[in-house]
């Protein structure tokens, strides 16, 4: 009996342990690894990008992505997001040259939407609601 208890305390003990791996340290890079992939397929599938069009979208907006990271998190908030502003406004030409104007501004408007979404169901996630999709079709 008392071995019994042993395997059941250790079990139920073990819980917890489970639950939290995806909390372990390489974790982090693996999610924002998945976040990424989540991010290229919505963008690529939103904007119906053509195997061309992606490879020369994605360099692009891969320096988009830096320069915009580059924004000192401790400016003042409304000089952070005069920031933002000019680095799109910068990048504008070139997704229009890419993207036509049309799918460039559709495109500034999904990049928003993913993150809405993306702490959306994060924020989902922390209140232990089951998390919703991010609206990306699968197998398209």
């Amino acid at each position: 009996m008392k071995k019994l208890l042993l395997i059941a305390a250790l079990l139920i003990g073990s819980i917890p342990a489970l639950v939290a791996q995806d909390d372990q340290p390489g974790d982090e890079n693996r999610k924002q690894e998945k976040i990424k992939a989540l991010y290229v397929a919505y963008i690529t599938q939103e904007l119906k990008l053509n195997p061309e069009e992606a490879q020369k979208f994605w360099p692009v907006h891969t320096q988009f992505e830096t320069d915009l990271r580059a924004v000192k998190p401790e400016l003042p908030e409304l000089e952070k997001q005069q920031a933002v502003l000019n680095i799109k406004k910068r990048y504008q030409d070139n997704f229009n040259k890419i993207l036509g104007p049309n799918r460039c501004e559709h495109f500034f408007r999904m990049d928003g939407e993913f993150k809405r979404k993306l702490i959306n169901r994060l924020q989902n996630q922390r209140k232990g609601q089951r998390p919703g999709g991010l609206g990306i079709r699968r197998g398209v």
